[in-house]
């Protein structure tokens, strides 16, 4: 499968040990705002990434992202299992993009006198677009589950558009060049790992 640099290069650097989603809906739920700040942050490449694999322009993608977070604020009660909540986003994010597209046509429509619109229909390339998008948050997923110096090195050698060079990653990392290489099997090894451990087998990526 193929990621997007663009997609991913802002990865979020979080701890080892992630916190599940269990917790973070439970105390969104009890009214906490950092846990609600927590959340969106989780999954905000997830809901923008999709309207842009539809063809938005980025100014409709990110109104469509609010109108998915927005939801996501009155609608979490019902989310009866937290560990679907990805599944849910992305399922929410793609009915936004149909009713977008619709109510575009509909106006593109009145403007041209005709009265009614026809019903929209999702593009036969749904079911992949969907696909790449639960495989790019099993990404996000499994980098954040690697320690904090792994997760700068596998965004500067892969999600940088263009790579940094070896040079550069090893002042940033404060290691020696020589050790890089090394450095960086350890921490494909650790993301092969995690990827694993998620149920993703494999990424032509890396």
């Amino acid at each position: 499968m193929s990621i997007t640099p663009a997609e991913l290069q802002q990865v979020e650097r979080r701890p080892k040990q992630e916190c599940p989603d269990e917790r973070i809906v439970r105390e969104c739920l009890a009214g906490s705002e950092g846990a609600w700040s927590e959340l969106i942050d989780r999954y905000k490449n997830l809901i923008y990434s999709i309207p842009l694999k539809y063809g938005f322009s980025r100014d409709d993608a990110a109104d469509i992202f609010q109108e998915v977070c927005i939801g996501l604020v009155s609608q979490l009660a019902t989310v009866k299992d937290p560990k679907a909540l990805p599944k849910w986003l992305m399922q929410v994010t793609a009915h936004k993009c149909f009713h977008w597209n619709n109510k575009a046509k509909r106006t593109t429509l009145l403007e041209d006198g005709v009265e009614d619109a026809p019903e929209f229909q999702a593009p036969p390339e749904v079911v992949e677009i969907m696909r790449q998008s639960e495989q790019e948050q099993a990404i996000r997923e499994a980098i954040g589950r690697m320690p904090d110096r792994c997760q700068r090195l596998v965004q500067m050698l892969f999600f940088e558009d263009p790579p940094r060079p070896y040079r550069e990653v090893a002042s940033d990392l404060g290691v020696a060049i020589g050790s890089i290489g090394l450095f960086r099997q350890r921490c494909i090894q650790q993301l092969r790992k995690a990827l694993s451990e998620i149920g993703v087998q494999s990424i032509d990526k890396i």
